[in-house]
């Protein structure tokens, strides 16, 4: 049996800006995973899972690909992730064996409710990191994210792969994002665009241009505080509707958000938690003026009771991701009363979550 676990995350800041190639944000990654577990498989290889129910879901390979049984659930991460692994493996030369897979996740509680802690993104690493493992692939950890990311444009072209980052690398990490249009482009064979082969995307160092992730140091004079505010949110959804009506002010609320996210790395890398701490407010302020300009709810009233609760202690919040719900991220001076905090937001039914920084995993230079 091969395991490779893949943790959760959360946004600091630069969200929507980040789904701009080159544009920096700041991201960590949480001590809740997903497990993927990979087995032989015999006649089929199958997908188990107790979020999509009891019935796995069987594969078999056919001419042109993957054949799917999608009488039941779709899981298209996976599915996706899956099929990119599957093409990579025929490109190096290794010979084809059917699996099951089975996957745990931490990162839902125990009714199944999503936290919107990047699950789609840890269970597409989690696969990647498995599969790799099973087939002796070889892949470096910058390879694996890579994978990853072609796996996942595939089923959403506008993913940042920031959560894919986090997942990856662990920590607290800055992180820009490739082109991502140029690389679905290049996925498909074309005479100007080369065979569409995995391995040689992963192999063109243009294709990743934008790409970079940079280790942070966790702050050592605030702690983090998360909280949820029970009502899930669709981040495809939140950024689609931020796309569309990006106006003459969408490079102004660019060069904003980079410079919040370089104070914000500023800080970190000082020590200095005054300015950690501004840098998160000006975030906060920077997603309300963001969702008023596209008449979108970014900051929900339960998130803003979050922030409010939060920054009458002392310390700094916001929403974390597209907003519209799921999680608030908080900074505060680390002899804050943290249960007067706990105890406000459960008044609003605003639930803590019990999370930590996972510590970061790997060499970035791999």
């Amino acid at each position: 049996m091969i395991e490779f676990r893949a943790h959760g995350k959360l946004f600091v800041a630069g969200e929507y800006a980040v789904v701009e190639p080159g544009q920096p944000s700041v991201l960590i990654a949480l001590d809740r995973a997903i497990t993927a577990r990979v087995s032989e498989g015999h006649g089929s290889g199958s997908v188990h899972s107790e979020e999509y129910g009891h019935l796995p879901l069987t594969w078999t390979r056919a001419e042109d690909g993957l054949a799917l049984d999608r009488e039941h659930h779709p899981y298209d991460y996976v599915m996706a992730t899956i099929d990119l692994v599957e093409k990579l493996r025929a490109e190096r030369g290794i010979a084809p064996r059917f699996h099951d897979l089975r996957i745990q996740s931490q990162l839902d509680d125990a009714s199944g409710r999503k936290f919107g802690l990047g699950s789609s993104a840890a269970v597409t690493v989690a696969t990647v990191g498995a599969l790799d493992r099973f087939y002796g692939l070889g892949l470096t950890q910058r390879d694996r994210f890579r994978v990853a990311l072609l796996a996942t444009i595939r089923v959403n072209p506008r993913a940042s792969g920031g959560d894919l980052a986090a997942s990856t690398f662990g920590g607290w990490l800055r992180y820009s994002a490739p082109d991502r249009e140029l690389l679905a482009a290049m996925l498909q064979p074309a005479p100007d665009r080369g065979d569409g082969s995995v391995s040689g995307i992963l192999d063109d160092a243009d294709a990743w241009t934008g790409f970079d992730v940079q280790r942070l140091p966790a702050p050592t004079d605030l702690r983090l505080l998360v909280g949820w505010t029970g009502s899930p949110a669709s981040t495809m959804k939140l950024v689609s509707v931020v796309r569309e009506h990006r106006d003459g002010g969408y490079q102004a609320f660019l060069d904003e958000s980079r410079a919040c996210v370089d104070d914000l790395t500023t800080g970190l890398q000082s020590g200095d938690a005054e300015r950690t701490l501004d840098a998160l407010r000006r975030a906060r302020v920077l997603l309300q003026r963001l969702g008023a300009s596209v008449g979108s709810q970014i900051e929900t009233e339960r998130l803003a009771t979050l922030c409010d609760v939060v920054e009458q202690a002392g310390g700094a919040a916001k929403p974390s991701g597209a907003g519209g719900g799921d999680c608030g991220i908080a900074l505060v001076p680390a002899d804050t009363d943290l249960t007067a905090i706990h105890r406000a937001w459960e008044a609003h039914d605003i639930r803590h979550l019990s999370v930590a920084v996972q510590a970061p995993e790997g060499d970035l230079d791999d």
